[in-house]
């Protein structure tokens, strides 16, 4: 007996107490017998035309075009090339399909929410001419039939660029909305930043109004004062953005009255380890009350050999190479430096001598500050 002669019975069987569309009693038996149309199989089962509907889906699978429609109008404002689907269907259609196939001893059968699913891909992928992607998709569909909604999630893009920052009193990072302390809500416009008054704020826009996307995650390269330049090539920066709409854009460099962004370009994904990288920094040192000579200024010759020995509050020990030290005095009070570091160089401290093996202070033998310092070059490390 072919396996088609054995599964009859069985189909008979059901559709006798069941009232059953094509693609569910089709669904049942598909697997067993290696074919691909459910649709096909469940019409040839069928001894005459159901005019009842489906005991299981009530029918949803013949209104699966209004269905791709929200999936179409949902995906019109996202740039992609591949998609993936996820449907939310009524708990009661799941549990009349599970009763089928215990009731029957239906082994091996694919459940009603993976077929409504891969119906849809299937009708998607051929309206759009776009593959299927289960594994890395650009964007993913959610299709809620209790509502009859669509939700869209887009993969996370990552940018990487420089900035150089010409104006000083500009913070590096932006303060998070005070409503969802940086989680993304509607007053802050799923930004998780309510102002863009920085230069994470003012980068921050700048994708937004290129990629779209909700919030934004920073990697740094080092950090400055609010009152510090950046200068140079500026400095290195990676940025994620979640949930973009537009993703394959040619970037070209920006500016604004304060900031200037280059190098910008998308890359496969943000750094997973720290980079290792090296700053050059003019740094000003006021030594009030004390007057400084340059007698005092020539010890400072002593910290250019050898990596600076610092440690934390913890008492954890960290050194960070000093590559080169210049010096000038610019008034009886007053000198600045010029230090090529080691990134991560806690130059503030370093003047001071705080927590430091010997720092600036310890050098000259006086209380010394740091009363503002520029970023003049930052390199990345091979």
């Amino acid at each position: 007996m072919s396996d088609y002669k054995k599964i009859t019975p069985i189909a008979n069987a059901i559709i006798t107490k069941y009232p059953m569309c094509n693609y569910c009693l089709g669904r049942f038996f598909s697997k067993s017998l290696r074919l691909s149309s459910n649709k096909l199989l469940g019409k040839k089962l069928q001894s005459s035309g159901s005019e009842r509907r489906c005991y299981i889906c009530k029918d949803l699978f013949s209104d699966l075009g209004r269905s791709l429609q929200l999936m179409l109008d949902a995906s019109l404002k996202y740039q992609y090339t591949s998609f993936s689907v996820g449907t939310m269907i009524k708990p009661s259609i799941i549990d009349r399909d599970d009763h089928i196939r215990s009731q029957y001893k239906l082994k091996g059968v694919d459940s009603i929410k993976t077929d409504i699913t891969k119906e849809l891909a299937k009708l998607f992928s051929k309206k759009t001419k776009k593959p299927v992607d289960h594994l890395d998709p650009d964007i993913t569909m959610t299709l809620n039939f209790k509502d009859e909604s669509c939700q869209i999630r887009s993969k996370s893009i990552t940018v990487s660029g420089r900035y150089v920052k010409t104006r000083r009193g500009v913070p590096q990072k932006q303060e998070p909305c005070d409503n969802c302390n940086g989680r993304g809500c509607k007053t802050c416009h799923l930004h998780g930043i309510a102002e863009f008054n920085s230069v994470e704020g003012v980068i921050s826009r700048f994708i937004f109004g290129h990629f779209g996307g909700d919030t934004a995650k920073f990697t740094w390269i080092g950090g400055e004062d609010d009152s510090s330049l950046v200068l140079g090539n500026g400095r290195p920066f990676f940025v994620k953005i979640k949930n973009p709409s537009k993703r394959d854009l040619a970037l070209s460099d920006a500016v604004t009255d304060h900031v200037t962004l280059t190098n910008l370009r998308t890359i496969p994904k943000s750094p997973t380890t720290p980079i290792r990288f090296n700053s050059v920094m003019r740094v000003n040192v006021s030594t009030i009350p004390k007057i400084i000579t340059p007698h005092d200024l020539k010890k400072l010759k002593k910290l250019s050999k050898g990596p600076a020995v610092f440690y934390d509050k913890s008492g954890r020990r960290y050194e960070r190479e000093i590559f080169s030290l210049r010096y000038r005095k610019t008034s009886q009070h007053t000198f600045t430096l010029l230090v090529h570091v080691q990134g991560g160089f806690p130059i503030k401290r370093f003047v001071t001598g705080d927590e430091f093996a010997l720092g600036v202070s310890q050098i000259l033998g006086m209380p010394c500050t740091c009363t503002r310092f520029d970023i003049l070059n930052v390199a990345v490390e091979p």
